[in-house]
C-alpha cells in the first residue's frame, strides 16, 4: 500500500503544479506559446476581462495549493485527504471546462482522479 500511497501523492502535487498554469499566465508572470493570454473562459464565449480573469487565476492558483495539501495528507496519511481531493477535483473539473479548449487535458486527469477515488475506494485501494 506504499507504493500506492507515494503514487497518488506525486500524481497530486503534479496536478497541482499544472494548475499553476492558470495562475500565472492570467497574471503575466509567464507567457506561454501553448496557453497564450486570454480574457475569455468557455472556448471564448464569455469575455470577463482582465480582472475577471485574474480572479480565476487565483482559482486556479488555490486549486494547485489544495492539490499539494492533498498529496501532504496522502503521504502523511491523514484521512482528510479523500474529501479533500474529491472537492478539489471537482472544483478543478469545473475550472477546467471553463478553461476549454486549453484545460482540456485537465478534464481527463480530475476524471482519474474522481474514478480512483469512488471504484478505489469500493475496492479498498485507495490508502487511508
Amino acid at each position: 500500500m506504499m507504493a500506492v500511497r507515494i503514487i497518488v501523492g506525486i500524481y497530486l502535487v503534479i496536478h497541482g503544479f499544472c494548475h499553476l498554469v492558470g495562475f500565472v499566465v492570467p497574471w503575466k508572470i509567464a507567457v506561454l506559446k501553448e496557453e497564450p493570454y486570454k480574457t475569455t473562459l468557455l472556448a471564448g464565449a464569455v469575455d470577463i476581462g482582465d480582472a475577471g480573469i485574474r480572479m480565476v487565476g487565483v482559482l486556479w492558483l488555490l486549486a494547485a495549493a489544495g492539490f499539494a495539501a492533498g498529496a501532504v495528507g496522502v503521504f502523511g496519511q491523514w484521512s482528510w485527504w479523500r474529501p479533500l481531493v474529491t472537492g478539489l477535483s471537482i472544483f478543478s473539473l469545473v475550472l477546467c471546462v471553463l478553461g476549454l479548449p486549453g484545460a482540456k487535458i485537465g478534464i481527463a486527469a480530475n476524471a482519474i482522479i474522481l474514478v480512483y477515488l469512488i471504484v478505489g475506494g469500493t475496492f479498498g485501494w485507495v490508502p487511508k
